[in-house]
């Protein structure tokens, strides 16, 4: 059986923070996304979700993280992580990162192309 960890994300880009990794940049940044829906009295409700994102700068398919800044529209693939680890007030919690194997800049109303 063919195994598969494969997200995409098409969002706006939150909180940006560059670091360096010997001779390598790493961004770690929040996309948001949004999913629209009508509540039961026919309201309209946005519920947006927050995407925390690891990019190393260099591979294949982010050649530079220049481009990357708060409200920016991005798509982003790569695969996702889970990680365990204890809280500071000692409850275990799980994150849920994607770490980038693409990014692309977004045009707004235009969908990305599909590779």
């Amino acid at each position: 059986m063919e195994q598969l960890n494969k997200i995409e994300i098409r969002g706006n880009v939150g909180n940006v923070n560059i670091l360096k990794v010997g001779n390598t940049r790493v961004a770690h940044f929040s996309v948001a996304t949004n999913f629209a829906y009508k509540d039961r009295n026919g309201e309209p409700v946005i519920e947006t979700t927050w995407h925390n994102v690891t990019a190393w700068e260099g591979n294949k398919g982010i050649p530079s993280l220049d481009g990357i800044c708060k409200g920016f529209p991005i798509y982003v693939t790569g695969r996702l992580r889970t990680q365990k680890y204890i809280s500071g007030d000692g409850v275990e919690r799980t994150s849920f990162d994607v770490i980038a194997s693409t990014i692309e800049p977004v045009e707004s109303n235009v969908m990305p192309q599909m590779a």
